[in-house]
C-alpha cells in the first residue's frame, strides 16, 4: 500500500474512533444529566435521537459536499464543528442548550464516516479496500467498546460535563491529526457546488443497478440487527439478570467480533471468497438472533454477540466495497447514502420489535428477524457482482 495511502489511512481511523465515541458516550450519564436539570430521565434520554437522527439527516447532504467542495475540507469544518459544539454542551445552562449542541455534533458527525471512507476509497486499490474498509471498522468498533465505559468512569470522577470535555478534546486532537497527516496530499478533486451536480451526484449513484439492493441491504440489517440491541438489557431482566454491567458487557461482544473479522479478512477472502462471506454473514447473524431469544445464561449471550458481531461485519464489509463502486465520481455521496440507510434502519428497528414482541412475542419476533437478515445475506450474495472489467 502506498505511504500516502497509509497516512489518510491513520488518520481516516482516528477520525472514525472520535465519531464512535461521541455516539456512545451519553448513554450512560442520562440520568445524572436528569438529576442535574432535575429532568425526567425518559426526556433526557431524547439526547440519543437528538444525535441519531440529524446524523442519519445530514450524511447525504455531507456527503455530496464532499464530491464538490472537498472531502478534506468537510472533514475539517465536521470535526471543528463538533469540537465547539461538545465544548458548549459541556458549559450547558439548561437542558434545550445541551440537547441544541447534541444535535449539532450528529449533524457533523453524519459528514465524517462516509468522508473518511470515501477518502480510503480513492486512494486503495479495489482489490485491497476490504482490508483497508476492515481497519477502519477496527477503529470505529475501538470507539463504540470505549465509549461507554470511559464516559462512565469520567462522569463518576468529575461529572458528566467532563464527558462532553473530553469527547470534545478528542476532536481537537483528530483535527490536528489532520492538519498534519494530509498536508501536502492532493486529495480532492473540486468541483464548483451547484444544485445540477448534486442531482447529477444522486442520479450517478441510484443509476446502478446495484444500489438497490446495498442501500436495502444495510436499511435491513440496521432494523433486524441493531433494532434488536435496545432490548438486550430488557430480554437479560426478564431472565433475573438486571445488573446493567452485564448487559454492556454482552453487547460489548458484538465489537468483539467487530475485532474478530478485522483480523480474518484476509484469510476469509482467500478462502472463501466475497460471495462465501456474504453467505455466511447473514447465516451467523441469523443463528444468533435465535439464540438471543432461547434465554441462555449471559455467558452464551457474550458469545452469541461475539458471532453476530463477525457475521455482521462479515456481510457488511463487502457491502461497503461495492457501495464504493456504485460511482466513483460521487463517491462520498454513495457512502452518506448508505450511512443514512443503515441509521434509518436503526431508528426503526426498535419500533418492528416492540411491535413483534407484543404481538407475536419474543420468540416468533426474533425468528422473522433472522429468517430476514438470512434473506438480506443470499440476496447480496446472488446480485452484488463485481464488473469483469474492475
Amino acid at each position: 500500500m502506498p505511504p500516502e495511502a497509509t497516512r489518510v489511512l491513520v488518520v481516516a481511523a482516528l477520525s472514525l474512533f472520535v465519531t464512535s465515541l461521541f455516539m456512545r458516550s451519553v448513554d450512560p450519564v442520562i440520568p445524572q444529566i436528569a438529576a442535574a436539570f432535575q429532568m425526567d430521565v425518559r426526556t433526557v434520554a431524547l439526547l440519543s435521537t437528538a444525535y441519531a437522527l440529524p446524523y442519519a439527516l445530514a450524511q447525504p447532504l455531507l456527503g455530496s459536499l464532499g464530491d464538490t467542495v472537498g472531502k478534506v475540507i468537510v472533514l475539517k469544518v465536521s470535526l471543528v464543528t463538533s469540537a465547539i459544539a461538545a465544548f458548549l454542551g459541556a458549559f450547558a445552562p439548561d437542558y434545550s442548550v445541551l440537547f441544541a449542541s447534541r444535535a449539532i455534533v450528529g449533524v457533523v458527525s453524519g459528514g465524517l464516516f462516509p468522508i473518511a471512507m470515501a477518502l480510503a476509497g480513492d486512494l486503495v486499490p479495489v482489490h485491497r479496500r476490504q482490508i483497508a474498509f476492515g481497519r477502519l471498522l477496527a477503529a470505529a468498533m475501538l470507539g463504540n467498546v470505549l465509549g461507554s465505559p470511559l464516559a462512565g468512569v469520567i462522569a463518576d470522577t468529575v461529572g458528566w460535563r467532563g464527558v462532553f470535555a473530553v469527547v470534545a478534546s478528542l476532536a481537537v486532537v483528530a483535527y490536528v491529526a489532520v492538519e498534519i497527516g494530509l498536508r501536502g496530499l492532493a486529495l480532492d478533486r473540486r468541483t464548483r457546488f451547484e444544485m445540477a451536480t448534486v442531482v447529477g451526484g444522486f442520479r450517478a449513484v441510484l443509476r446502478n443497478p446495484l444500489a438497490k439492493f446495498c442501500f436495502s441491504a444495510v436499511f435491513l440489517e440496521g432494523a433486524f440487527l441493531l433494532g434488536l440491541f435496545p432490548f438486550v438489557a430488557l430480554l437479560l431482566a426478564a431472565r433475573g439478570e438486571d445488573r446493567a454491567v452485564i448487559a454492556g458487557v454482552v453487547l460489548a461482544g458484538f465489537a468483539v467480533g467487530g475485532f474478530l473479522y478485522s483480523g480474518s479478512v484476509s484469510l476469509l477472502l482467500g478462502r472463501i471468497g466475497e460471495r462465501g462471506m456474504m453467505i455466511l454473514g447473514g447465516l451467523l447473524m441469523a443463528c444468533g438472533v435465535v439464540v438471543v431469544s432461547a434465554g441462555f445464561a449471559w455467558q452464551v449471550e457474550v458469545a452469541t454477540f461475539v458471532v453476530l458481531g463477525l457475521g455482521f461485519y462479515s456481510l457488511h464489509g463487502v457491502i461497503q466495497v461495492y457501495v464504493t463502486e456504485l460511482a466513483p465520481s460521487a463517491r462520498g455521496l454513495a457512502m452518506a447514502l448508505h450511512g443514512s440507510a443503515f441509521f434509518f434502519g436503526q431508528a426503526v428497528g426498535p419500533v418492528l420489535y416492540r411491535y413483534g414482541f407484543e404481538h407475536l412475542g419474543v420468540t416468533a419476533a426474533t425468528w422473522v428477524g433472522a429468517a430476514v437478515l438470512l434473506g438480506v445475506g443470499v440476496m447480496c450474495a446472488a446480485k452484488l457482482r463485481r464488473p469483469a472489467k474492475t
